[in-house]
């Protein structure tokens, strides 16, 4: 899995690269973009969205793009997440925020960059596969739902509003589901969607990335408990300062970590139809249960 997770992270990153040479824009801004998105990380997101386009024998040149469209909405809801009126982080992946190295005025534009430019690479791209242009828009769309008001950032609302509340069982579902699932599943629909899925092979696709996202969140609780903060290169214990409702604060540690074995092996259970080229999506769920960062 390491390997296969290298591999992608390389070619995806090769493409960031390249895509963040952008010309004529403001400087700093530029700077500041570059420093986010190429900080590191697993680039999860969008080797979800290369796996699942491989299950139905995609084109992986038509995917990357999307892939990389993904990872760049996902760092500038990073950008975000980390400023003062959010989270006030001032570690992400080991380096210091984008607000710590730039200022709050500048990592506020710098996510609105990184958004925007998500959405110019995936028309472009759209573009240049023309004759598979309704199933791109499918799959833009389903980016956008999955990142928009009905998706991440209605979770991050819910995450604000209950800080220091208390949650009922199924209010704590609809944040995480929200907040972390809904663009990881996006991520998923987004690669097989290119590829013309039934609605069999749809809503397997689904339900592994709702079950992902939870078991990848509720890992997210767990870490910031137990977590070292070298190995996960963001500062430990935020949630029980912010006061958040996590899954470790309604069900304790152990029973978490069972919560989120079993939406794992639901998750699995899902796309056994796509037989044997499902391995790598099953490898990767064990993978996001087992991590330490």
């Amino acid at each position: 899995m390491n390997d296969l997770l290298n591999k992608n992270k390389e070619l995806v990153e090769n493409r960031l690269a390249e895509l963040l040479k952008i010309a004529g824009i403001n400087e700093t801004l530029g700077s500041a973009m570059n420093y986010s998105v190429m900080a590191g990380g697993k680039r999860l997101r969008p080797t979800l969205n290369i796996l699942a386009n491989s299950l139905l024998n995609g084109n992986l040149a038509e995917t990357l793009d999307i892939a990389c469209a993904i990872e760049l909405i996902h760092t500038y809801s990073l950008i975000h997440d980390d400023l003062p009126a959010m989270d006030n982080d001032e570690l992400r992946r080991g380096k210091p925020t984008s607000h710590v190295m730039f200022g709050e005025a500048f990592a506020i534009l710098t996510g609105d960059a990184l958004l925007n430019l998500g959405f110019e690479v995936m028309l472009h791209n759209a573009i240049r596969y023309a004759d598979n242009m309704e199933a791109h828009i499918k799959a833009i769309q389903e980016i956008a739902a999955g990142a928009g008001a009905q998706g991440m950032i209605s979770g991050q609302c819910g995450d604000i509003e209950n800080e220091g509340q208390i949650l009922t069982e199924r209010e704590l579902y609809m944040v995480h589901e929200k907040k972390t699932g809904a663009l990881i599943e996006a991520s998923l629909l987004s690669g097989i969607l290119l590829c013309g899925p039934d609605e069999e092979q749809i809503k397997a696709i689904r339900i592994y990335g709702k079950n992902i996202g939870l078991a990848f969140q509720i890992t997210d609780d767990v870490l910031d408990i137990v977590g070292n903060e070298k190995d996960l290169g963001k500062t430990v214990g935020k949630d029980r300062i912010a006061k958040k409702f996590t899954f470790p604060t309604l069900y304790g540690i152990d029973e978490s970590i069972r919560i989120a074995r079993q939406k794992t092996q639901e998750a699995t259970e899902s796309i056994r139809i796509f037989g044997e080229k499902a391995d790598p999506l099953e490898k990767l769920a064990e993978f996001v249960l087992q991590r330490k960062k």
